[in-house]
């Protein structure tokens, strides 16, 4: 799903709304996301499942061509931690 397909949803269920004021809608959302995991802190979303930054130390990796040992830096990455709602919702028999 692609952000002209959110845009297409919201536009499609929200009725009232211009295609404009859907695009509006949709860019406000993930715009507020970006600017809070930007921030740092977490977003949960009830339902659906938790966004994390969480940082990552150094560690030794291998150059795969080489075998070489290297240095892989410490960074910050995203994590998405689905909520029990969605797990059972994409794994009905379980």
């Amino acid at each position: 799903m692609t952000k002209a397909d959110l845009v297409e949803a919201v536009y499609a269920k929200a009725s009232g709304f211009s295609k404009k004021e859907a695009r509006d809608i949709v860019e406000t959302i993930l715009d507020s996301m970006k600017e809070t995991l930007a921030q740092g802190e977490k977003i949960k979303i009830s339902g659906f499942g938790n966004f994390l930054v969480r940082g990552k130390n150094n560690r030794m990796g291998r150059n795969p061509q080489t075998g070489s040992p290297l240095l892989i830096e410490a960074r910050t990455v995203l994590s998405f931690k689905p909520s029990d709602v969605l797990k059972q919702r994409l794994n009905p028999e379980d």
